[in-house]
């Protein structure tokens, strides 16, 4: 796997669909270049639960992490056997787990390979790279703006705080929360779900996020302490942090939300660890599921 774009992703989906029928796959938006953002469900039931990955360009190795978790969820549900203990028919009856494997398409492409001479943003692109040709620290998307500071949640206060005057590789939220059809398209698609929890995956730290300025509701915090005995990561309360989406979550919503940073070194996060990475991911999606099934 030398790198995951977007291509490989729509395969994967055409390949799993085909295998895994009872998957569903619909388009919830369009990036800036006007590729389809995807999102796949799991389950069949009521309570629904979201997942989302690949929000910066270079944490693109997310992306493939949730779809092999997507493949053998699947293939556990489809053989009716346990995985690492869990009766997943059972959890997939009550459940249905909604995932956004990609939610920065055009900032992934980027990444991965570059620009071309005919590509519509070169020019900017590289303004405001440095003049470097040299995208593999891209996080942001196409037009220069990080989708994880877009989201009102005190935006302003990101913004101030971040002091980024235009776009760039990272930390620019834009002129106007939401203004980017990425971030814009995942705010639509969490308001049309009654979402009990949702998971952002980012890398890299080995971290779980779980507050917001005291709007989390009060299992949050044991919440977060589960998952991170499941995985070795470290549960930790933030301050001087706004205008993501897991912040917009739980002030918009007062539910559970996540960022968990997967993994540790320097991003891209190489290939290499992806056994390491997805070792830790597994326990962390199961035991989310099953902690809206012990505290229902």
């Amino acid at each position: 796997m030398l790198g995951y774009g977007y291509g490989t992703l729509c395969d994967e989906l055409n390949r799993l669909g085909r295998i895994y029928p009872f998957l569903h796959v619909e388009v919830i938006g369009e990036s800036v270049m006007g590729k389809g953002i995807p999102a796949l469900r799991i389950g069949q039931g009521a309570r629904e639960l979201h997942v989302n990955a690949s929000f910066h360009a270079n944490e693109w190795i997310t992306t493939p992490l949730i779809m092999q978790f997507v493949e053998d969820l699947a293939c556990s549900y489809a053989r009716g056997t346990a995985w690492q203990g869990r009766n997943t028919r059972r959890l997939l009856s009550e459940y249905s787990l909604w995932i956004v494997p990609m939610v920065n398409p055009d900032g992934v492409e980027l990444v991965l390979n570059g620009i071309s001479p005919d590509h519509p943003y070169q020019a900017n692109l590289l303004e405001w790279n440095g003049e470097q040709p040299d995208f593999s620290n891209w996080k942001a998307n196409i037009r220069g703006v990080d989708l994880n500071d877009q989201f009102p949640a005190h935006w302003e206060d990101e913004a101030e705080r971040r002091g980024k005057l235009g776009p760039g590789p990272r930390d620019y939220g834009g002129e106007t929360p939401l203004s980017e059809p990425e971030a814009a398209a995942l705010a639509r698609f969490t308001e049309c779900h009654p979402f009990e929890l949702v998971v952002a995956l980012h890398t890299q730290g080995r971290e779980i996020y779980w507050n917001y300025r005291g709007y989390e509701p009060a299992e949050s915090e044991s919440f977060a302490e589960q998952l991170a005995i499941v995985s070795g990561y470290e549960a930790v309360k933030l301050t001087d942090s706004d205008a993501g989406y897991k912040d917009w979550f739980i002030q918009h919503f007062r539910r559970p939300g996540f960022t968990v940073e997967l993994g540790v070194g320097v991003n891209p996060l190489p290939v290499e660890s992806f056994a390491d990475l997805y070792a830790e991911i597994v326990p962390i999606l199961l035991t989310a599921l099953e902690l809206q099934t012990v505290n229902r």
